[in-house]
């Protein structure tokens, strides 16, 4: 195994104000090295169903502070939890220091918030970072794009800024095709009325 080429270790990220959250994707790591400095991380492990070594270098858009951030190591995946430095609390464009296509990287759409998003929908949103570390999950939720994990999906693609496109727009039926059943058989044309003239009063005794 000393002479096995490392694999990408799959990521995702989410960012608030205050503070970035990154979760790397490998199943079962045992003692994983993980190095969180000013600028960068690093994170070398053994894990997955067939014990891959997986490495990964991200050098990072702005600089964090080691000494507050955390890490969680759970069953799926590593998380960690980057704390910013208190004059920097303005969303980063991107998580890595170029603004580049990684297909290894990809947003964590379930923690992401954006910045104009006033609604605190999650306890510590101004960054408590102890009640973000407890909203992360430990080790028992499944993440996606992962095999036996569900998800989105493969890692393809930019993952390295949110996509500003909606699955849930679809196109709405024009009104003129709604037939409802109120409607049916009911509709009267001109044709069908009688002639005002043609109508003589009823006579009487």
């Amino acid at each position: 195994m000393t002479n096995e080429q490392p694999l990408v270790a799959p990521v995702i990220w989410a960012q608030r104000n205050t503070v970035v959250y990154i979760t790397i994707c490998v199943e079962d790591c045992k003692n994983p090295e993980v190095k969180i400095e000013p600028e960068q991380i690093y994170f070398h492990g053994v894990g997955g169903v067939e014990k891959k070594v997986y490495e990964v270098t991200i050098p990072l858009f702005g600089k964090v502070e080691p000494e507050n951030s955390k890490t969680t190591i759970g069953g799926r995946y590593i998380e960690l939890l980057l704390q910013k430095p208190s004059d920097d609390t303005k969303y980063w464009p991107y998580l890595t220091k170029e603004k580049k296509k990684y297909h290894w990287l990809k947003v964590d759409f379930k923690k992401w918030k954006d910045e104009d998003d006033t609604d605190e929908e999650v306890a510590g949103g101004d960054g408590n970072i102890d009640d973000m570390l407890s909203m992360m999950g430990g080790g028992g939720a499944k993440m996606p794009g992962m095999p036996g994990m569900g998800g989105l999906g493969g890692l393809g693609g930019d993952y390295n800024e949110p996509s500003d496109e909606d699955s849930d727009d679809e196109e709405m039926p024009e009104l003129d095709d709604i037939d409802t059943e109120a409607g049916k058989g009911k509709d009267k044309t001109e044709d069908d009325l009688p002639n005002l003239e043609e109508v003589k009063p009823a006579t009487t005794a």
